[in-house]
C-alpha cells in the first residue's frame, strides 16, 4: 500500500482490496474531441476510437493505457517523517551560496524560481540546501530531467551525497518504491498526482521537455497545489522567459563556473582538418569526446577512426545504443579513450579533463543551445578547467556564430575579459 500514495494508477495497476479515489480516465470536451485526464493531451475522437466504442490516449500509452470507459485511481500523498539526510561535505562558492540561500527562501514562500547558470556552475549542488529543507519539513522532492543520461548521473551523485535510498525512474529503470526523494525523467511525473512539495527540473531547455505541453502538465499535476518549482538551465526557453516577464517566475543568474574559471571558447576549424587535429590531440593523454550530427554519421565515424587509430579504445553511443550507460561509464573510467556521441550527451554529464570535437558543426541538428551545451562539457573539473573545444565545419552558420558569441558574453558577465 505504501507505494500507492501520491501515484496515478490505471485499473490494471490497482490493488482491488484497497479503497482508491478515482476520476474518469478521459473527458469529452466537444463533439469531436476528448482529453486524457492523466497527461492532458487532447485527441480527435476519430483518431483514438476503439472497436468497443470507447477511446484511448496514445500520448501516454507507454505508461499503461488510459481509456474513456475506465477510471484513473490514486491515494492522496501522505506526509513523510522529518528527515536529516544530507551528508555532502563540500563547500559552495560565495556566488553559489547566495543562490542556494535564495532557493531556500523562495521555497519557504512558495515562489517558483529559474536558476539560469552557465554550464559547470554547480547547479546541482546549489539545490542541496533546499532539498534538505524540504526533507526536514517532512515533504517530498522530485528531481527530474528530460534525459535518461542526466537522470542516471543525478541519481549517482545524490545517492552519494544523501543518506536515504532514492528511486531512479525511467523507461529502463528499477521499479518504484516510496521515498521522500525521487529522481526521474520528466515523463515519469505522469505517474504522480499532487505528490511533491518541491519539483526541481534540470536541463529544462532539453528535448523532449522544452515547450512540451504534456510534460508541463505532468509537472503541475505531480506538484502539490501549494508546492514550488525550481527550473535549472544554462539556456532558457521562450516559455520560461514569458513567465519571468509576467512576474510569475523568479530568475536567478550565475555567470561563473564553480571553480572560478571561464567557459572554454570554441575554436572553429574547416572540416578537412579534422583528422590532423585529432592526431595531434591523441598525442596527449586527455580523453576525447566527439559529437556527430546523426546516428549514421557517428557509426561511419566510428568505423573510420577504428581503422585509422587501431591502438585507441573507441566506441559510439546514441539513443539507440542498448549499452549506452555502460559505455558512458567506461569512458568516465578511462576504459575508452575516444567516445563518439550524438547530441544525447550534449548536457548533464561530466567527464574530467576531456577535450571536445564537433563533427560537421554546421548541421541542422546542432542548434545554438546544443552547441553551447556541448562546449560546456570541456573544462568542468578543477584539475583541468580548460580544454579544447573545436567546431569543425564546411561553413560557419548562425547557430555556430551565436553559440560562440553567447559563450563570450557569459564570460564577460562572469567578470572575465577577452
Amino acid at each position: 500500500m505504501e507505494n500507492f500514495f501520491g501515484r496515478f494508477l490505471t485499473k490494471n495497476e490497482c490493488d482491488s482490496s484497497l479503497k482508491f479515489n478515482e476520476i474518469p480516465g478521459m473527458t469529452v470536451i466537444s463533439a469531436d474531441k476528448i482529453r486524457c485526464n492523466r497527461c492532458g493531451e487532447i485527441s480527435q475522437k476519430s483518431d483514438v476510437a476503439l472497436p468497443i466504442g470507447s477511446f484511448y490516449c496514445p500520448a501516454c500509452i507507454t505508461l499503461g493505457r488510459v481509456r474513456s470507459d475506465e477510471k484513473l485511481y490514486f491515494l492522496p500523498q501522505k506526509d513523510f517523517a522529518s528527515l536529516k539526510a544530507l551528508r555532502w561535505q563540500g563547500t559552495l562558492t560565495p556566488y553559489q551560496h547566495a543562490i542556494s540561500e535564495q532557493l531556500v527562501e523562495s521555497f519557504r514562500k512558495k515562489i517558483n524560481s529559474l536558476v539560469h547558470a552557465v554550464t559547470g556552475a554547480g547547479k546541482t549542488e546549489m539545490t542541496y540546501a533546499v532539498i534538505d529543507a524540504c526533507l526536514r519539513d517532512g515533504g517530498a522532492v522530485a528531481l527530474v530531467s528530460p534525459r535518461i543520461d542526466v537522470v542516471t548521473e543525478l541519481h549517482s551523485r545524490l545517492s552519494r551525497d544523501f543518506t536515504l535510498k532514492i528511486p531512479c525512474l525511467h523507461g529502463h529503470g528499477e521499479p518504484y518504491f516510496r521515498s521522500p526523494l525521487v529522481i526521474a525523467t520528466t515523463h515519469q511525473l505522469l505517474r504522480f498526482k499532487a505528490a511533491f512539495d518541491l519539483i526541481i527540473i534540470d536541463e529544462v531547455d532539453a528535448f523532449p521537455f522544452v515547450d512540451n505541453p504534456v510534460l508541463y502538465h505532468a509537472v503541475e499535476n505531480a506538484k502539490k497545489p501549494a508546492g514550488a518549482l525550481i527550473y535549472l538551465t544554462a539556456t532558457s526557453t521562450d516559455a520560461l522567459n514569458r513567465q519571468i516577464k509576467s512576474g510569475s517566475l523568479q530568475e536567478l543568474h550565475l555567470a561563473r563556473r564553480f571553480h572560478g574559471q571561464p567557459l572554454v571558447t570554441p575554436r572553429t576549424i574547416w572540416q578537412t582538418h579534422f583528422l590532423s587535429a585529432l592526431t595531434r590531440q591523441r598525442l596527449t593523454d586527455f580523453p576525447l569526446l566527439i559529437f556527430a550530427p546523426t546516428l549514421d554519421a557517428g557509426e561511419k565515424l566510428l568505423h573510420q577512426l577504428t581503422e585509422k587509430f587501431p591502438h585507441e579504445k573507441i566506441a559510439a553511443v546514441s539513443s539507440q545504443t542498448e549499452n549506452r550507460l555502460q559505455l558512458v561509464e567506461d569512458f568516465r573510467q578511462n576504459k575508452l579513450t575516444i567516445l563518439i556521441s550524438t547530441t544525447i550527451l550534449e548536457r548533464g554529464v561530466t567527464f574530467p579533463r576531456v577535450d571536445v570535437f564537433v563533427f560537421n558543426s554546421e548541421h541542422i541538428n546542432f542548434t545554438k543551445s546544443a552547441l553551447i551545451q556541448i562546449a560546456g562539457r570541456a573544462g568542468r573539473a578543477p584539475e583541468r578547467p580548460t580544454g579544447l573545444v573545436y567546431f569543425f565545419h564546411y561553413g560557419r552558420n548562425k547557430a555556430i556564430n551565436s553559440a560562440i558569441s553567447d559563450i563570450r558574453q557569459m564570460n564577460t558577465l562572469g567578470g572575465f575579459h577577452p
